[in-house]
C-alpha cells in the first residue's frame, strides 16, 4: 500500500466515536499522548512496499489469490484523533503494528520460520481519520512479547502536529506493572495510553476497545 502524503486539512468539529466522553469547553485542556519510542519493529517504507497488504485489518493476510486468517482473539480498535481541547482532527495518518499471537512481528530483521510466525497476521495496518477523527482497526488483542506487557504501537501524522509516535497498552494487564516503559508514565500518561478492552459478540471478533488519541491544538 502506497503512503498517501497528509492532508493539510483540519477540521475543527466537536465529534466523538459511541462510547467516548469527550470533556466540555470549560475543563481543563487534556495532555497530549506521551510520546514512546517507536521500538525496534518499526517496518520500514522500503520493506513495506515490496507487498501491498498494510490495510486496517490486520487479521487477514491476502497472499496469491488465498486469504489466511489471524490466530489470537479478534480486536475491534475504534480510535478517534482529537486535540488538547477536544477537536476532531481529520486526514491524521495512523499507523498501528504489534507482535502477532506467537509474539513474532512482521519486521525484515524477524525471520520468517514456519511455525514460528503466524503468517494469517498483517503485523502492521494504516488508515486515515475521518472527518470526525475516527480510525477503526481490526487486530488481535496483544500478547506479551519477552521483557514487555502486552501492547500495540502507534504513529500519527498531520501536517498541523508533524509525526507522534506512542503505544497503547491493555488497561488492567497484570504484566504492566513490570514493563520499563510502563513504569516511566505518570498516572495522566497512562490514563492517555491505557485501553479499555470489553467484550464483543458476533463474528470471529472476541473483543472492542475505544479509545481518544491526544495530539497538540
Amino acid at each position: 500500500m502506497k503512503t498517501v502524503p497528509p492532508l493539510p486539512t483540519r477540521r475543527l468539529l466537536i465529534a466523538g466515536l459511541a462510547g467516548l466522553a469527550l470533556p466540555a469547553a470549560a475543563e481543563p485542556v487534556r495532555r497530549v499522548l506521551a510520546p514512546m519510542t517507536e521500538g525496534p519493529f518499526y517496518p520500514p517504507a522500503r520493506w513495506r512496499a515490496r507487498e501491498d497488504d498494510w490495510d486496517a485489518d490486520l487479521t487477514r493476510v491476502r497472499r496469491s489469490g488465498a486469504v489466511s486468517p489471524a490466530r489470537g482473539e479478534h480486536l475491534d480498535l475504534r480510535l478517534e484523533v482529537v486535540d488538547t481541547r477536544g477537536r476532531a482532527i481529520d486526514g491524521t495518518e495512523v499507523e498501528i503494528w504489534q507482535c502477532d499471537a506467537l509474539a513474532a512481528y512482521r519486521h525484515p530483521s524477524v525471520a520468517a520460520e514456519p511455525g514460528r510466525f503466524d503468517p494469517g497476521f498483517q503485523g502492521f495496518g494504516t488508515a486515515r481519520s475521518a472527518a470526525d477523527g475516527g480510525v477503526a482497526f481490526r487486530t488481535i488483542r496483544p500478547v506479551p512479547y519477552p521483557g514487555r506487557t502486552p501492547h500495540i504501537h502507534v504513529k500519527l501524522r498531520h501536517a498541523t502536529f508533524g509525526e507522534l509516535s506512542s503505544q497503547l497498552f491493555v488497561a488492567g494487564d497484570a504484566g504492566n506493572a513490570r514493563d520499563f516503559l510502563w513504569r516511566r508514565l505518570d498516572d495522566d500518561e497512562r490514563a492517555g495510553l491505557a485501553m479499555q478492552l470489553q467484550p464483543a459478540s458476533g463474528d470471529a471478533l472476541r473483543w472492542q476497545a475505544r479509545h481518544a488519541l491526544i495530539v497538540p491544538a
